[in-house]
């Protein structure tokens, strides 16, 4: 069924897909930065879902270094029809410290979704928080969406001060909105907009 509106959509169709997914170059002198995951990343990425944190928090997880690959020929299907954009969160040497995507993306209202996790070694250095700034400046600023929300157990506070210092607002909370493996979570949702 298509969907018809009364009002002219947010985005135009073709204004991701009419270009290669780019590389975002992450400040802080560290040579940091966004680039769509390659095959080589597997390993990394695996081992993330390995990590008793992320797990707690990840409940959709891949089991082998070739289901990881399939994930990335996803990733690049979603960026192809306009559905989503995964990045790796890595140094310029390739070293992969975390990952980062804007998924559910709607143009008919500008609104679409952060997710990030980041490896072990990585975490309490500012890599997702600057990561997720970056994402979200392209978003917004370059890309044309309105809104991007972000949503996290009210019980992982590591992602909260992630959200909140890139500028994300608390907004409320979803009351036993997701299902993690030890029960279901209230979740807290975050929304950044233009202009903020």
């Amino acid at each position: 069924m298509t969907r018809v509106l009364s009002t002219p959509p947010a985005m135009i169709s073709g204004c991701l897909a009419g270009a290669p997914q780019p590389v975002l170059p992450v400040s802080g002198g560290d040579g940091l930065l966004l680039r769509p995951w390659e095959r080589r990343d597997a390993a990394a990425f695996l081992s993330a879902y390995e990590d008793e944190e992320t797990r707690r928090w990840h409940t959709h997880r891949p089991s082998t270094e070739d289901r990881v690959r399939e994930w990335f020929d996803g990733y690049r299907r979603d960026w192809e029809r306009e559905k989503g954009c995964h990045w790796a969160v890595a140094r310029d040497s390739g070293e992969v410290l975390g990952r980062m995507a804007l998924r559910g993306l709607d143009f008919d209202d500008g609104v679409a979704n952060a997710a990030y996790w980041v490896l072990p070694a990585a975490r309490g250095a500012g890599v997702a928080t600057r990561a997720l700034a970056v994402v979200s400046a392209w978003a917004l600023d370059d890309i044309g969406f309105h809104r991007l929300e972000l949503d996290h157990s009210t019980r992982n506070h590591a992602s909260c001060g992630v959200a909140t210092r890139a500028g994300y607002r608390l907004e409320g909370t979803k009351r036993n909105a997701a299902v993690h493996d030890d029960g279901r979570h209230d979740m807290h949702l975050h929304a950044r907009v233009r202009g903020d």
